[in-house]
C-alpha cells in the first residue's frame, strides 16, 4: 500500500480504464473523451478558464508549462519558497531568464504575509508564484490572501496545486489565480504521467502578448491549445492509456463529490495525525497549516528512520516517504491521499507503525 509522497494506489476502475484498447489519438472517440476530461478538470479545478488539460508529463512539467509561457527573460517574479517545490519553481524561473526575488521561510512555516507583501511591493514582478501544498514540510499555504496582495499589485498568479487539487479545497476562479497546475498521481489517484492545468484568460492575454517565442517548443500552450482546442491540429501523440485512466480517476471524484472527498481527507487526516503524535513522533509543520494529505513527522528517539521506513515496506508491504532537505534523516512523510485515504488502510497503517517503533 502507498502512504508516501505520491504515487497513491490506484482504484481498480482506474487499471481497467488503462487496459481499455488504444485508438488513434485523433479518432473521433478519443477526441470526445479529451472534451469530458476538459470539463470535468473544470469542475474539479473550480474554474471557468477555457484553457483547461492535461500536460503530457508529470506534475514538474506542469511546472514548467506555467512558468515557461508567461515569464519572459527580463521578466520579475516573486517566488514564496517553502520546501523543495518551491526551490524548484524558483529555479525553473531563473533558467527561462527571469529576475526572481525568493521569499524564504524556515522549513515546516506557512510563507510570511507581510515580507510577500514587501516583496511584490518592491519588485513590482510580472508573476507571482508559489506552491499551496508543499510535499516536502506537509504545510498548507494562505492562498487566498496571497493571490489578493499579488493581483493588488497587477500580478499573475502561479499556484502549484500538485499535492491539493482533489484532496482539499482548490478555488482557482474563487481565488483569482491565473495559472494552476497539478499532478496525476496525488489526491486524483491516477498513474504519473500526466499534469492537469488551467489558464485564465489574462495569463493568455499575457501569453499572446510576449516579445519572444515561447522556449519550450513542447509546452507552448498556444501550440498545444490548437490540439486540445476545436481546431484538433495535430502537436504530439496524446499518451491515450494515461489519458483513459485519468477520465476515469477524475470521474470517481467527481462521483463521490468534491466536498465529500475534501471531507475524507481533512478527517483522516486528522486521525492520523492525532495517532502518531501518541506513538512519539512530532509533527513538523506549523500547527494550523498542516495538511491531512501529507503529514511530515519526525519519528521518535531511538528510532531509525530509514530501517523502519525499510521494515514497513518489507514486513508489510507498506511504504513511507523519507524526508528531503532539511528534514532528511530524521522525518517520515506520510501520504493519505485519493485512494489510500480509506479508513480502513488508515488502521492497518496505524498498526504497522506501531508494531516497527515499539518493537
Amino acid at each position: 500500500m502507498l502512504f508516501g509522497p505520491g504515487p497513491s494506489d490506484v482504484a481498480p476502475s482506474v487499471l481497467q480504464a488503462m487496459a481499455r484498447p488504444v485508438i488513434g489519438h485523433l479518432d473521433p472517440a478519443f477526441v470526445a473523451i479529451l472534451d469530458e476530461i476538459g470539463d470535468m478538470l473544470r469542475l474539479v479545478f473550480k474554474t471557468k478558464n477555457e484553457v483547461t488539460f492535461a500536460v503530457s508529463g508529470t506534475g514538474s512539467a506542469g511546472m514548467e508549462m506555467a512558468l515557461v509561457n508567461i515569464l519572459e527573460p527580463g521578466d520579475r517574479v516573486v517566488v514564496g519558497v517553502a520546501g523543495v517545490f518551491g526551490e524548484r519553481m524558483a529555479e525553473v524561473a531563473r533558467r527561462g531568464g527571469a529576475q526572481v526575488d525568493e521569499v524564504s521561510v524556515p522549513w515546516g512555516r506557512p510563507l510570511d504575509l507581510a515580507e510577500m507583501r514587501t516583496a511584490v511591493k518592491r519588485a513590482r514582478p510580472k508573476v507571482v508564484a508559489f506552491v499551496h501544498a508543499e510535499t516536502s514540510t506537509g504545510v498548507r499555504q494562505p492562498v487566498d490572501e496571497i493571490a489578493r496582495m499579488a493581483r493588488d499589485a497587477g500580478a499573475l498568479v502561479v499556484l502549484d496545486a500538485v499535492t491539493s487539487l482533489a484532496g482539499i479545497p482548490v478555488f482557482v476562479d474563487g481565488w483569482g489565480i491565473d495559472v494552476c497546475y497539478a499532478g496525476t498521481q496525488k489526491c486524483l489517484s491516477v498513474p504519473p504521467g500526466l499534469a492537469p492545468i488551467t489558464f485564465s484568460p489574462r495569463a493568455m492575454d499575457a501569453i499572446r502578448t510576449r516579445r519572444t517565442p515561447v522556449p519550450s517548443w513542447y509546452l507552448d500552450v498556444g501550440l498545444i491549445t490548437r490540439y486540445w482546442g476545436a481546431e484538433r491540429v495535430y502537436h504530439h501523440t496524446a499518451p491515450i492509456s494515461m489519458l483513459y485512466a485519468l477520465h476515469e480517476g477524475l470521474r470517481l471524484a467527481l462521483d463521490e463529490g468534491l466536498e465529500d472527498r475534501w471531507n475524507r481527507h481533512e478527517r483522516l487526516g486528522e486521525e492520523l495525525q492525532r495517532s502518531i503524535v501518541d506513538l512519539g513522533f512530532t509533527l513538523l509543520a506549523a500547527e494550523g497549516f498542516r495538511l491531512p494529505q501529507l503529514t511530515s513527522a519526525a519519528v521518535p528517539d531511538g528510532v531509525d528512520e530509514k530501517t523502519a521506513r525499510r521494515r514497513l515496506l518489507d514486513e508489510f508491504g507498506i511504504e513511507v516517504g523519507g524526508g528531503l532537505g532539511a528534514f532528511a534523516g530524521k522525518a517520515w512523510r506520510i501520504g493519505l491521499m485519493g485512494e489510500s485515504c480509506r479508513k480502513e488502510k488508515l488502521d492497518r497503517l496505524l498498526e504497522a507503525i506501531a508494531a516497527i517503533t515499539r518493537a
